[in-house]
């Protein structure tokens, strides 16, 4: 097959996988989003040279947090379950810091920081992505919200790529993405919009406003997102991610709009629902 063929086959794939788990329930949304969480971080490592199985154990140690706490699998109140579950990130967190310290590593300040860094960039995006279905009025697994996401997401990305490329004449940042374009920058934000009127009328688990909100967070912080993906890659003299998915590079590549926005719109909806 040839790259173009590729792209449409594999990011067809995509979207039966997310919309797929999302409708399946939570197992298999929880175990389809652990899948892009490892290969996200293991390309990311990849790109700012970090050998360490800690990021790892930090993931799995978030990831788990995570879903204990939309599930409650646990019989404690919920002020100590946020106290155990801080103290236990605030254990693996400081061990780190200890290998750092006994280790041979003659750059500990540097190893540490990019362990940090695969933190806040990666992990904590991911463990905040599975809550996103509980974030409405009954706090109970809902799929349009994700689903929904998921569609504003994938508009702001087609149409911001299309209305560049086909109109783009001013250079958004050229140093880090040459290809993004203020036209492609406005054009996604427009239509993402009118996806969201869409999106609103049918997914009524939250408010049409809090859909057009999130349309604003998405066309804001998706483009942050990949500008700040390619940032990493330029720095690390890499066109993509990996090879993992042909026709679109790697699972970073993929998802560099959706970890960096997820945050945000996860403290949009913690606060207004």
């Amino acid at each position: 097959m040839n790259n173009f063929t590729n792209r449409v086959v594999f990011g067809l794939l995509y979207v039966v996988l997310i919309v797929s788990s999302s409708l399946l329930g939570p197992v298999f949304f929880y175990v389809l989003f652990f899948i892009f969480l490892l290969f996200c971080l293991y390309e990311f490592l990849k790109i700012i040279q970090l050998k360490s199985i800690y990021p790892y154990i930090l993931a799995v140690a978030a990831y788990s947090l995570s879903i204990i706490s939309n599930n409650n699998l646990i019989v404690f109140e919920d002020d100590l379950f946020e106290k155990l579950s801080v103290s236990m990130l605030t254990l693996v967190v400081y061990f780190t810091f200890i290998t750092a310290l006994v280790s041979s590593r003659k750059v500990a300040i540097q190893y540490l920081g990019r362990i940090f860094l695969a933190l806040i960039y990666i992990i904590v995006p991911f463990s905040l992505l599975i809550k996103l279905p509980y974030l409405n009025y009954e706090h109970s697994f809902e799929t349009s919200i994700i689903i929904g996401v998921f569609i504003l997401i994938w508009a702001n990305d087609i149409f911001a790529f299309l209305i560049g490329k086909n109109f783009g004449k001013h250079k958004l940042i050229e140093r880090v993405s040459p290809n993004k374009t203020i036209e492609g920058f406005l054009g996604g934000f427009i239509f993402t919009f009118i996806f969201a009127s869409v999106v609103a009328k049918y997914f009524v688990s939250i408010q049409p406003l809090q859909w057009f909100t999130i349309a604003i967070i998405v066309s804001v912080f998706g483009v942050l997102g990949d500008l700040v993906e390619s940032m990493f890659k330029r720095q690390a003299k890499l066109k993509d991610s990996s090879n993992f998915i042909p026709g679109h590079g790697g699972f970073l590549d993929r998802l560099d709009s959706v970890i960096f926005a997820i945050p945000f719109i996860y403290i949009y909806l913690f606060l207004t629902t």
